[in-house]
Formats: structure tokens, sequence, C-alpha cells
């Protein structure tokens, strides 16, 4: 159909859009314009032969990504940048460091650990440029947790003698409890770093995307509330158990308001005033972060004052006041881990491992759409398995990505991973030379430093009124991450909150609307029915579809099965009583019509027109295309010949699978089913991707009521084949 619009003088003339071509079906498509695809297997040889020297050189750029811009570094522009960005980040990776190592319950020298060998890794193997790897809040608490359970205070009691066998006082042997943490928290973290080099190395970078951005930041903002809680009693100065496993928080909570009266009055307003500070510093950050060149680093001064005053003051000796204490000077030897702890920590390592790529690649990615730059998923699963899994030998603990140092290395100038690199030697010069000087550091400055950086985390509260305004959906799944890992634990509560955003998927993929295709002011073809579905067709929605289409295009293929049956059974009772009175009188001819169509459907039609014939032959009236009707005489010519009316309006469903992504076998006999009552109506399928149709030969779905020649590359190729074929049929009245 061609509209004319009468154009402005000065508009120019509207676009044209004209195609002939012959209708096309899948069974032309596949056997007349596709090309034959090799499918026989290639050989050894052949494999070899393709494995090029070029290609061998791209597998080892993309496994050491700094092989590819570090001969192209550009010195004059970019060093200056990483050097302030490396020093910056370092500053703040120290105190860092030392403060989530009481996260992961092992002594504050192992994160510093943490902080240098895996961020010098990460320097060869990582691909993003702006991330600071090392030490993180989320994972330091999941790794603790694990600890905790497998050694657990009561693990390591001792009771001494005071003076008489009547007078004991238990006591924690803390040298042989940490060092057996020590122990789990290494095992856990080579298990990590194994699960996370095999994900990268199958291609398996995709496993993030099941962490939806609302489960990771209810989760996250449930671990912000389990780390708070858990640094309390270092804040107060009391001694509380730490509680791992579902109801921890709670327990904790009750723990440390239950001894609330012993709090050291001392710890508190140290902290308290670390904690003030810092908040301000933060807020100076923010307000003047484009006129500061650096932003103030609030951490390492926090550190170095408190220090001072701690060893000036003598708060451990005077006031009780619990300080970090020993920090060995130098590197420790690399050891093997003790395997023999594996098997109770396999399902940890897994939430620790998805949990920290997922983490580090959105971060990641965030700064590479910034820059301008692309990250690999896969290479980044293995740059942090390899930081995990070497570093393990070294007595780390498992690392990730830090929102807050890696903000500060973008901020600062950051350009490539040298500034990662620089960040990770001010942490070995800590380590070998000065470290002894962080011995006095109180445990509640600590504290403050890991409670202030969890603002940005508790802000995360501010997506429940958003999410609320745009998707009640994400907000439920937003909301049963963050309850279910409070009350369960991260573990617990990250495998309910997994589950159930799977179940929302199946929900949501159930729930799609489904509708016939129609458009504003846009006719609809007498006799056909488009049915457009937006989701897949499998297990899960098959009857849902089945349904829907039935409701849509009031088409049920049941119930006009049944009508059928049921008028062929009065046809043969009329028939039967007219045969008992054929010898007395002329008699009515009851006939069934048969429509002859093109797609071997038999409709049964009707017009109100009687043949009243004599004799004892049968009448065989064939309607012709044009209309008219040519009788044909058989064996009783003394029969009436009387037309049914038709079952349904609908001659032809078209279903639009535009966007059918894939259909499994379940569905595949749902749509045969539908296909199957092709004596009421036709369906024709349009728009099938090329590899819907090879998973719909797969599952031999061209068999039987179903051929190629029902589908279609477009819905305007499957209308005009179905107006063209259901034009006046030739219409044959039997018996």
């Amino acid at each position: 159909m061609e509209q004319h619009v009468t154009p402005c003088e000065d508009a120019p003339p509207p676009l044209m859009y004209r195609v002939e071509r012959p209708v096309f079906d899948e069974a032309y498509l596949h056997t007349q314009l596709l090309h034959p695809r090799e499918r026989s297997p290639k050989t050894i040889r052949q494999r070899l032969a393709h494995c090029s020297s070029e290609r061998a050189k791209a597998i080892a750029l993309s496994f050491l990504p700094i092989l590819t811009w570090l001969p192209s570094y550009p010195v004059k522009e970019y060093l200056f940048g990483d050097l302030v960005s490396g020093l910056s980040t370092g500053v703040m990776q120290l105190p860092q460091g030392l403060a989530y190592a009481m996260l992961a319950a092992v002594p504050p020298v192992y994160g510093l650990y943490s902080s240098f060998y895996p961020v010098l890794l990460y320097t060869f193997f990582g691909t993003s440029r702006h991330i600071s790897i090392g030490t993180f809040a989320v994972i330091s608490l999941m790794i603790g947790g694990v600890v905790v359970r497998e050694a657990p205070d009561s693990m390591f009691m001792i009771q001494a003698l005071n003076g008489t066998a009547t007078n004991t006082t238990v006591f924690i042997d803390t040298e042989a409890r940490d060092a057996r943490r020590v122990h789990i928290a290494v095992v856990l973290t080579t298990l990590v770093g194994v699960i996370q080099l095999v994900l990268g190395l199958l291609r398996f970078g995709f496993v993030a995307i099941y962490l939806t951005e609302p489960l990771v930041r209810g989760f996250t903002t449930a671990a912000a509330v389990h780390v708070f809680i858990s640094q309390l009693k270092y804040l107060l100065g009391i001694q509380t158990p730490r509680f791992s496993g579902p109801l921890s928080a709670l327990h904790s909570v009750t723990a440390v308001f239950s001894d609330i009266t012993s709090t050291n009055v001392t710890t508190l307003i140290v902290g308290g005033v670390c904690m003030v500070v810092l908040y301000c510093v933060k807020d100076l950050n923010e307000r003047f972060k484009k006129k500061l060149p650096v932003p103030i680093p609030g951490e390492i001064i926090v550190v170095m004052v408190s220090t001072g005053i701690s060893y000036g003051l003598s708060l451990s000796e005077n006031y009780q006041v619990d300080v970090v204490r020993t920090i060995p000077s130098g590197l420790l030897p690399p050891a093997i881990p003790d395997f023999s702890l594996l098997p109770n920590l396999v399902t940890d390592s897994i939430a620790i491992a998805v949990v920290g790529f997922s983490m580090g690649i959105s971060l990641a990615k965030i700064f590479a759409l910034k820059h301008g730059y692309s990250v690999d998923g896969n290479q980044e699963l293995i740059a942090l398995g390899l930081c995990n899994f070497v570093s393990s030998f070294f007595h780390t603990f498992a690392i990730t990505c830090s929102m807050s140092r890696s903000l500060v290395q973008e901020s600062t100038g950051g350009n490539t991973q040298i500034a990662g690199l620089l960040a990770s030697m001010v942490v070995l010069l800590v380590v070998v030379a000065i470290g002894f000087v962080f011995q006095p550091l109180p445990q509640t400055a600590l504290a403050a430093i890991i409670m202030v950086n969890l603002l940005g985390m508790f802000k995360q509260f501010r997506d429940i009124p958003a999410l609320w305004r745009t998707s009640k959906i994400e907000l439920a799944i937003w909301l049963v991450a963050f309850v279910a890992s409070v009350l369960l634990g991260l573990d617990l509560g990250l495998l309910v909150a997994l589950g159930f955003a799977i179940l929302s998927v199946i929900y949501r993929t159930q729930s799609e609307t489904c509708d016939s295709a129609s458009l504003f002011q846009a006719a609809e073809c007498t006799g056909i029915k488009i049915f457009h579905s937006n989701s897949s067709i499998y297990f899960a929605n098959s009857d849902l579809y089945l349904n829907a289409l039935k409701e849509k295009t009031g088409v049920d293929p049941v119930h006009l099965q049944a009508i059928r049956k049921a008028r062929k059974r009065k046809l043969k009772k009329e028939s039967a009583e007219r045969e008992s009175q054929n010898h007395k009188s002329p008699q009515k001819m009851s006939a069934v019509v048969k429509l002859v169509s093109p797609f071997n459907m038999d409709l049964e039609l009707g017009v109100t027109h009687e043949v009243v014939a004599g004799g004892g032959s049968q009448n065989h009236l064939e309607v012709q295309g044009n209309g008219q009707v040519a009788e044909t005489h058989t064996e009783s010519d003394s029969e009436e010949t009387r037309f049914l009316e038709p079952l349904c309006p609908v001659h032809t469903l078209i279903l639009d699978w535009t966007p059918v992504n894939f259909i499994d076998s379940v569905g595949a006999k749902a749509i045969k089913l539908s296909v199957r009552y092709r004596p009421t109506y036709q369906t024709v399928c349009c728009f099938l991707t090329g590899t819907l149709l090879a998973e719909l030969r797969t599952l031999q779905f061209f068999t039987g009521v179903v051929a190629p020649e029902m589908v279609f590359p477009t819905v305007h190729d499957a209308v005009l084949h179905c107006r063209r074929r259901t034009a006046p049929p030739t219409i044959t009245a039997i018996q």
C-alpha cells in the first residue's frame, strides 16, 4: 500500500522503502540460499598448523597484559601521576591492611603481607589500570567467620594453677590460636585462588552476572553491619567472644551490651576522637576534592598520631588499652599450606571467590568505561586467582579490590598498574624496615578506621526508596540479600540471596507479557492472528505460553477439537436415521464439507443450501476456486447436502518468535501440541534465529505435523503466504 503525502515546498522528498522479492520459507532458505558448512572435524595436524607463531604471541600477551602496555609506557606523561598516586594509595593501604587483618581474625602483620604480594602480582597479570588490589572489609570478614568457626577460642582454653589445686585460672593460648587461624586463612586463600584460576582458564568470567547489582549492594550493606558490630568491642575495649554462623550478629550485639559496664573509658575516648578526625578529613576531601592536589591521608595521620600518643603515655601499661603489639620485621619464608584442612573449606572458598571477583570486575568496568579502555573478565579471574594462589604460599589471606583505595588511586592521577606497584613498595618498606614502629598502635584506632570506611556502604540504604519507585522485584532482591545475610551470616545469606534472585528471573520469564501483535491504527488480517511472546519457551513457562496463546487469540485447540468430534457424531447419527427411512421417501443428504487447502487442513464450513435429488445415487458437490458448484453423482442421488457453520473464525496463527532465544524439549512439545490440531486451524512460525533453528533441528522439531515450510524469516512473509494460500479454496462435499 502506497501513501501519497503532499510535501512542503522546501521539504526534502520523503524516503521511500520498497522491497520486491519472493516469499521465503525456511525450507527454501536452508536448501537454496545458505551455503553448506564444512561439517568434518579438523584433524590434529590441521589444528597444529592453525596455531601459528602470531597466535602463540597473542595468547602470551593476553596472559601477561603487562607486555602490551609497558613497552610503550609514556614516561613523561604518566610517571609523575603514577608516582603520586602510588604513594597516596600505599600510605592508605598501610592502616587498612593492619585493620582488615583484625576482621580476618589473624595478627595485623598478615594484613601487610596481603597488601604487598597480591598487589605486586596484579601489576603483571591484571588488565585494569585503576583498581587497587589488596585487603577488603567484606572479604576479610568472610574469612574471619570461617577462621573463627574452624578455630574457636574454646579450642585453646588452658587452665593454670594459682598456688593451690583449688584455685585455677582459665586463659586462652593466643599464640597457638593465632597460628592455627593463620593456617586456616592461608589454606582458604589457596583454595580461593585455585577456584578463580580454574574459572578463568575455562572462560567462566560471566559467573559474576549472576550476582546482580541489587543483590551485591544488599549483601555488602549487610556485611557492613557485620563489620560494624564486630568492631564495637575494640572501640569500647571490652572482651567478648567472636561468633560465627546464623544469628551471629545478634549474639555479638547481645554480648557487647551485656558487658558494656566494663567499657575502658580511655579506649573509648581514643577511638571516638579517631572517628571524629577521620570523618572530618573525609568530609574535607569530598568538599575540596577539586582544589586539593591529593586527598588528605587521614588514616595514616590517625595511625601515626595515635601510635605516638600510645607510646608516649604508655596507654597499654597504664590504662590497659589493647595495642597491636608484635610486628616482626622482614618477610616470612614461603611455606606449603596444610591441605588437610581443605574438605571443610570448599563451600566457603567458592563464595569468597565469586564475591571477590564480582566486586573486582564491577569496579574495573566502571573505571574502564570512564577512561576509555577495556578489561577482560576472564583475565581478571586468572589475575585474581594467581594473586591469591601464589601469595598464599607467603602467608597472605584472600584479597580483592578496595573501592576507597581505588577511588584514591584514580583521583590522584594514577594511569597504569605502575601506581599499584609503587603502593606495594611502600608497604614493603614498612614491613622490612619500620614495622616495629606501629607496635604501640591502639586497636581502637584501627576499629575507628574500619568503621568510618563503612560510611559509603551504609549510604546504600538509599537504594530502598529508589528501588521502590523503579522496580519492586529488585527491591525484594535487595531486602532478601540484606536480611538473610544479617541473620544467617554472609555465607548462607549469599546462598539464599542468589537462590531468590534466580527465582525472580524464573518468575519474570514466566510472567512475560504475551499479546497478539497490534499497533495503533493497524488493520488486522481477517482470519489471521499474530501472537508475540517476550520470552523464551522452556519447561518453566511452556504451559503459561499455551494458556496465553488461547486467551489472546481466542483459539482453544482442545475445545475446537471436541466440538468437531461432537458434530461428526451428530452427523453420523442423523445419517443413520435417514438411512432407516431411505426406502419410504426422498430424504435430505447430510454432508461433511471438506475444505481442500494447500495446507492440507480440513475445515468444516457452513452454507445454508439444500440439494434435493431423486434416485438412489449420492450427490458429490465440488465448489471450485471461482465459487461455482460442479455436481457429480454417486451411489445415492436422493440425499440433501447441508453444510455446517465454521468452527472458528481464525484459520491461521502466526507465532512471532523474534525475542525467543532458546526452546527446550518441553517447549518444543508444547508448540507441537498447538500445531497438532491442523484440521481446525493452521500454525506457522516466523523470525527464528540460526541458533534457534539448529536447536529445533536437534530436538527433531521438524517432523510429523511440523515442516520447514511452516517457518518464515519475517512476519510479513508469513502473512503474505497465508493470505495467498487461503484464497477461495476448493470445497468438496462428501457424505
